[in-house]
């Protein structure tokens, strides 16, 4: 891929530890919803159902948080092209870290009723809200900040911050699922969830620190404010849409089966003790914050398309081994599982995906493509195929996971089809000559 004419000498030292930070904060909060949704939430706000219904109530609250994903997508994406980077990262943590801290402080269904389950999912939408617009603009900040030459690793970045965000948040859940019952469905899975609001003081300060990318800050005020990103983003650069679209689609989908569904696939349908799930996740995720810089200067050396399509190579000779080894009830075998798809193929896909789908669009609409396009796309997988996992199998007279199989081939072949469709080299031709006639001019 051809390097862009703006792209810095040197990368800010305030970069990495903005977004990385940023970024871990952020989705500690969002994995944790996924881990209590599948072991705690059920119980919790909706008793009066089975065991099975009340966990499919559960985890259909996190499909929640992805229908509303593509709103914070959009608008965030927006308000990141015409007002800066930087003002919406600061913006997105505030909310998230809140909406986080407010469920910790929620009554259950027996104290309040159905007022439970209903603040529940409005707390959910606003998480949805802050983390829709998460990723995307930090992987625009990393992208645009980057020196030549090493913008698959700065790319990297925010992959890093979500995998040391889930390494967190399994060890979290690994001690808490530990403990006795009584106090887990009490007060403990409240207090990971209060301390958001410790955290949300220490994101803030980091994230002001970021200075604003050069991409923005050299497009003059009035061209701004001129600006109209999602029709720009509509009528130029859609290809570039679809493809972010595609993978997004087909990651999303694979990386929570593989992260959410398994923990209730293996507490409901192999009796196998919660913990043993959770610790599984939290040597996955030691071994992806190790993966993910590796991925990311491989980047850097054979390209970040190279390693998406390796990744959909990957999930796709994964699809039924994952579950043999899940099947298998030896500790051993399940974590060995995890690791491979939670803390080797899921991490280096996400690492690849910083540069890559960060090159599909030009800088003007950028952060509005990333949003918009990881987010749609994953609202149709993220929060959908964990619950369309969990519905096959449990329709399963035999608890069969062949139908979930499926869908991890499906998800491989989205995410090759869109590495395969790669517009980096026409947004880098389109940029080179607008800035040669600018010169002329």
């Amino acid at each position: 891929m051809t390097e862009q004419p703006t792209a810095p000498s040197r990368t800010p030292r305030a970069v990495g530890p903005a977004v990385v930070i940023g970024s871990a904060l952020e989705w500690f909060d969002f994995y944790l919803y996924a881990s209590m949704a599948a072991l705690v939430f059920g119980p919790v706000f909706f008793p009066s159902a089975s065991p099975a219904a009340g966990t499919l109530a559960s985890v259909a609250t996190f499909a929640v948080g992805f229908l509303a994903r593509p709103f914070g997508g959009i608008v965030f994406g927006m308000l990141g092209d015409r007002v800066g980077r930087k003002a919406v990262l600061t913006l997105t943590f505030l909310l998230m870290g809140v909406s986080s801290g407010l469920i910790g402080l929620l009554p259950t269904y027996e104290t309040a009723g159905i007022l439970a389950p209903v603040l529940l999912v409005v707390l959910r939408v606003f998480q949805g809200l802050g983390a829709g617009a998460e990723l995307g603009s930090a992987i625009a900040v990393s992208y645009e900040h980057a020196a030549p030459g090493s913008r698959g690793r700065i790319a990297s970045l925010p992959a890093l911050g979500v995998n040391i965000g889930l390494l967190v948040s399994s060890l979290t859940v690994t001690v808490l699922t530990s403990t006795s019952e009584e106090f887990l469905h009490g007060w403990g899975w409240r207090l990971p969830y209060l301390a958001s609001f410790a955290l949300v003081g220490l994101g803030i300060w980091v994230r002001t620190r970021l200075p604003e990318t050069p991409e923005f800050e050299r497009v003059s005020r009035a061209e701004r404010s001129g600006r109209r990103p999602l029709r720009d983003l509509l009528r130029s650069d859609w290809r570039g849409l679809a493809v972010v679209m595609a993978i997004t689609i087909g990651y999303n989908g694979v990386s929570y089966i593989f992260k959410t569904f398994s923990l209730s696939y293996l507490t409901q349908f192999q009796g196998v003790a919660a913990n043993v799930g959770a610790f599984g996740v939290t040597l996955a995720s030691a071994v992806a914050i190790a993966t993910v810089p590796i991925a990311g200067r491989i980047c850097d050396v054979v390209g970040a398309r190279r390693l998406v399509l390796l990744g959909a190579v990957g999930t796709a000779a994964l699809a039924f081994p994952f579950f043999w080894l899940l099947d298998s009830g030896h500790d051993l075998a399940i974590w060995a599982a995890l690791v491979l798809a939670t803390g080797i193929v899921v991490p280096m896909m996400l690492a690849a995906q910083g540069a890559f789908l960060a090159s599909q669009f030009p800088a003007g609409v950028r952060a509005s493509g990333l949003g918009t396009g990881r987010e749609v796309g994953g609202a149709f997988s993220g929060g959908l195929a964990p619950l369309a996992a969990l519905a096959l199998v449990t329709a399963s007279p035999t608890h069969a996971t062949w139908g979930v199989s499926m869908l991890f081939l499906a998800g491989a072949l989205f995410i090759g089809v869109g590495a395969l469709c790669d517009q980096s080299r026409r947004v880098a031709t389109a940029e080179a000559a607008e800035a040669e006639r600018a010169l002329r001019g």
